[in-house]
């Protein structure tokens, strides 16, 4: 680290040191900078250092050491007015704030003391001829402090009331601090409507609106505004995440995921910050800090995890049941060193309504991972129906069993469980313990083929040889879905003979035999599968299914049983079509069995086969057929839907959504999507694909923090073997073009560049060459000219590689502007232009025809009129004038020529031909040819002449374009006519 010798030495160092991260190290090199100045024996170079310390503490978690420079500067104002020059003037009054509001958050410093200070502050004001408006601003802060809520209203009233002049907060700073009150006093509307410029990005600063993201986060939730709400967590989080001194807004982000059913993701912040736990050079914020833990803590813990680990201070492990009893602690011993002091006892009143405050929401989905902690398992558990003495009400079970089975509701196999936990102990007859049986088996899948055998002796024994039949049948078709196809067969057939000959007997009824004919017309159509492209096995399987229509169908009457028979079967044509190669059939039988389905009453059983509908349609390019589809699956699955299938609906519904151009539902169906793939245990595969859609569709919308915060909660699961490198790549890409948006150049470049490592190694090239390209433009950007240089450089190779001229001449004059940038770049910048000339010259040249030719055109003209305009910012004050002459004219040289080129291609590049006339023109007024300059300015309003620029429709963006030339030229024979000779 040089040593300080000279006042613009210190100035510089402090700049430098005011651009590095919040923290202790930037505090210790202010107050290293304090002692050289002090050695400069400069008195401005003091105060102006101790200023800089001041501001560093004051935007740290160190705000208490801003006391001592605060107090020197004041005792130096007071004895030397002259030593400060106008702008530390200003600040020594500007901090006062600061010092007012550093002195409410530390409970040691006495509240007469502050309103004394505050006095002191009012008659300082008042002598400098400022308004009391900030001063108005304080005194609210200190009665809504303690608790004051008279005084704190009449303060606020006088704050509005009074003239904004130099010394009030920014409209940010008194946004934010106008609704908190807003919202303090329950008015959560209001205090939303005070933040909405900031929010929607009218007034901005340093720290908004992190804050005010923050501070909107319970209000938004509270008023039902989920979608606001979520974007605020995610916009704001990433804003205060590096942020030392924001410990308070951390808090709100932490409560808000413990109020929407986030705990996952509220533990995952603690762990970012474990210094929050034990900072104390601002009470205030760590009081907050530590209320909201004990929020989450307690949350955790009501939902039976108080025994699990969770990030708390450091030196040991920690529960969630302990770290809420500590942090309760630490919160109320802090409330109650403010109320001591303040002598009410409103901080620690709203420090305990704050952790007790209650979920708002049970689960408000963020898009990014973060999967609901699952509580312990529950004990064993006992029938819901019970008798009059408490005890499980077995006929009750039974009955209720019997109905969900008979109309094959949901959760039927559930009720006959309850049933035989009940029947424990119990005599039951055959016939109960057969069902029983069965449904066990059902339960069970391929393991419960020997269930199915005892519940088919158990339904002999009952009397029921035909309900025997079936259950046989039905472990029949589970030893196929076991892999044995062809022993499930042989078995099928003898129960099939057996089964028909009963019925015509009369000895069993059409359930019975409906259901050993289906048994055997899946396990055919199961052969049929594995030996596909046989057309024998494929025939007799759909012979069985049409037996099962024929048997069935027109005869079901009430029986929802049989009906669900019918519907099945429709759908089992439309699969055995699939494998026929008859895509279109299948579909439409996809479509009447799922129609069928959600006529019998049985919708949820129509989720399958849209879903295969969907499929087929849209292979067969049917887009409107596939939305359809996907939202009746969707629909009818409802409440009965599994985690899985709905996180698959979801994300098929988004990618086809967003295939027609409606991001914004797209996004909200991505949502769902990652949201339904965690609850199913699939975060990092299907739960990784949607938070990339998700990113996708986000970025789409140009909401760039929200589709950065997801695209970086998905790439840590995103890998090659699960999703293919392409699918790494685009999430790289996605997300340095958000990180490029909101000015993170070096952490955009960082990603573009590792997409463009993994895209080298593809034979295509041209995603390599774009990401080498857009990586040199993040690198130049962050200030790194060099790499950015070799970035464009490798961009370059590529695009003539390629064959893409326009890529290739597009690199070359990037780095012409780069190396400009050097102090002896010039010459080399001089060529990298002349090379880009030269390629659209050839271009052009070797163009077959004149539609293909006048794309290079129009490169050679840009190309000109950046090489004029680079010549003519490469001239520096210090240049001889005859060098920056010759500048000139040679800049001249190249826009007079962007014009010719221009104005060969008619209309077209009309903006473009205009464009470089102005240049000309300026050019020529400063080589002292304002007639040349004039009637150049002359020509650009003639080729305007009839031009509407109303500005209406459509044509906005051409009227504006015009209106903009207009101008330009107008400006320019303005300037050139009042000029003296």
């Amino acid at each position: 680290m040089s040593e300080i010798t000279d006042f613009d030495a210190l100035r510089e160092a402090m700049a430098e040191n005011s651009e590095q991260p919040e923290g202790p190290a930037r505090n210790t090199r202010a107050e290293e900078l304090l002692l050289a100045a002090e050695k400069l024996s400069i008195p401005l170079a003091v105060i102006e250092a101790l200023g800089h310390q001041l501001k560093v503490y004051n935007y740290s978690s160190e705000k208490g050491k801003m006391f001592v420079p605060f107090a020197r500067l004041l005792r130096m104002w007071d004895e030397r007015p002259e030593d400060f020059d106008a702008y530390e003037t200003h600040s020594l009054h500007w901090v006062f704030k600061w010092v007012s509001a550093g002195m409410l958050d530390q409970p040691h410093i006495p509240l007469a003391s502050i309103e004394k200070w505050l006095g002191e502050m009012e008659r300082r004001y008042r002598l400098a001829g400022h308004s009391e408006r900030a001063v108005r601003s304080a005194e609210h802060s200190v009665a809504a402090h303690v608790g004051d809520v008279a005084r704190a209203e009449r303060a606020y009233a006088a704050w509005l009331a009074a003239d904004r002049d130099s010394m009030a907060d920014c409209h940010a700073c008194e946004l934010h601090g106008q609704g908190w009150w807003q919202a303090e006093r329950g008015r959560d509307a209001e205090a939303l409507e005070l933040w909405r410029p900031v929010l929607e990005g009218e007034y901005t600063c340093a720290h908004e609106p992190h804050t005010v993201l923050a501070s909107a986060l319970v209000p938004l939730v509270r008023l039902g505004r989920l979608d606001e709400a979520r974007a605020c967590h995610l916009r704001g989080f990433r804003l205060v995440r590096a942020m030392e001194s924001m410990r308070g807004a951390y808090a709100d982000h932490v409560e808000f995921c413990a109020l929407t059913g986030n705990e996952a993701r509220g533990l995952e912040l603690l762990a970012e910050r474990p210094a929050y736990f034990t900072d104390d050079g601002q009470p205030r914020s760590r009081l907050d800090f530590m209320s909201v833990v004990a929020l989450l803590m307690d949350r955790l813990t009501g939902l039976g995890l108080g025994d699990r680990r969770v990030p708390g201070p450091a030196g040991r492990e920690w529960t969630a049941r302990e770290l809420a009893a500590h942090a309760r602690g630490e919160a109320l011993a802090l409330a109650a060193r403010f109320d001591e002091r303040n002598g009410t006892a409103h901080v620690s009143e709203r420090a305990r309504a704050r952790m007790a405050r209650r979920p708002l929401v049970e689960r408000l989905p963020l898009g990014v991972r973060s999967v609901r902690p699952a509580p312990p398992p529950a004990p064993a558990g006992t029938a819901a129906a019970v008798d009059g003495a408490g005890q499980p009400d077995l006929p009750a079970l039974l009955a209720e069993a019997r109905r969900l089975s008979d109309h094959l509701r949901p959760n039927a196999v559930e009720a006959w469980a309850a049933a035989a936990e009940a029947a424990e102990g119990v005599e039951l007859d055959p016939r109960d313990r057969a069902e029983m049986a069965d449904h066990e088996a059902m339960a069970l899948g391929p393991e419960g083929a020997g269930l199915f055998e005892r519940a088919a002796g158990l339904y002999a024994e009952a009397g029921d040889p035909g309900e025997a039949l079936a259950a046989r049948a039905r472990g029949a078709y589970v030893r196929a879905l076991a892999g044995d196809v062809d022993g499930a067969a042989a078995a099928v057939t003898g129960l099939y003979d057996e089964v028909l000959a009963l019925y015509a007997a009369d000895g069993t009824g059409l359930r019975q035999t409906a259901s050993v004919v289906m048994s055997r017309a899946r396990i055919l159509t199961r052969r049929a599968h594995d030996a596909e492209g046989d057309g024998t096995v494929l025939a007799e399987a759909e012979a069985a299914v049409r037996e099962v229509l024929a048997l069935v169908d027109g005869r079901t009457g009430e029986d929802v049983r049989l009906a669900a028979r019918v519907a099945e079967a429709q759908a089992m044509l439309g699969e055995l079509a699939g494998l026929a190669g008859e895509l279109k059939t299948a579909a439409e039988l996809f479509a009447r069995g799922a129609s069928a389905f959600v006529a019998a009453g049985l919708p949820w059983f129509a989720v399958e086969y849209e879903a295969r509908l969907a499929s087929l349609a849209h292979h067969l390019g049917d887009m409107t057929e596939t939305e359809r589809a996907l939202r009746a699956a969707l629909e009818h699955g409802g409440q009965q839907l599994e985690a899985p299938g709905r996180a698959q609906l979801h994300l098929q519904l988004g990618e086809v959504v967003g295939g027609r151009g409606d991001a914004v539902e797209a996004a909200e169906h991505a949502l769902e999507a990652a949201h339904w793939a965690d609850e199913a245990g699939e975060s990092a595969t299907l739960g990784a694909w949607a938070r990339q859609q998700l990113g996708g569709f986000l970025l789409r919308q140009g909401r760039w923090a929200e589709a950065a915060e997801v695209l970086e909660a998905a790439l840590p699961d995103l890998n090659a073997e699960t999703h293919g490198d392409g699918a790494v790549v685009q999430t790289q890409w996605w997300l340095g073009d958000c990180l490029s948006e909101l000015g993170e150049h070096r952490a955009a470049a960082e990603r573009r560049l590792q997409a463009a490592e993994i895209a080298r190694h593809w034979p295509e090239q041209h995603d390599h060459a774009t990401l080498a390209h857009l990586a040199g433009e993040s690198l130049g950007q962050a200030g790194l000219a060099a790499e950015a240089d070799r970035a464009y450089a490798r961009a370059g190779d590529l695009w003539r590689t390629l064959g893409n001229t326009h890529g290739l001449i597009r690199s070359l004059r990037a780095r012409a502007w780069l190396v400009l940038r050097a102090a002896d770049g010039l010459d080399e910048a001089r060529g990298l232009m002349a090379e880009a000339v030269r390629e659209c010259e050839a271009a052009r040249d070797a163009a077959p025809d004149e539609k293909s030719r006048q794309p290079f055109v129009a490169e050679l003209g840009h190309t000109h009129g950046q090489f004029g305009d680079l010549l003519t910012r490469s001239a520096v004050e210090d240049d001889e004038d005859a060098a920056v002459r010759d500048l000139f004219e040679e800049a001249l040289a190249h826009v007079v020529r962007a014009a010719e080129v221009f104005a060969s291609l008619g209309d077209d590049a009309l903006h473009s031909r205009t464009g470089a006339e102005l240049a000309a023109g300026r050019l020529e007024a400063e080589l002292d040819r304002p007639a040349d300059a004039v009637a150049r300015a002359r020509a650009v309003l003639a080729a305007y002449e009839g031009y509407d620029c109303a500005g209406t429709g459509d044509g906005d963006g051409e009227a504006e374009a015009v209106r903009a030339r207009r101008a330009e030229a107008e400006q320019l024979l303005r300037l050139l006519t009042e000029r003296p000779d």
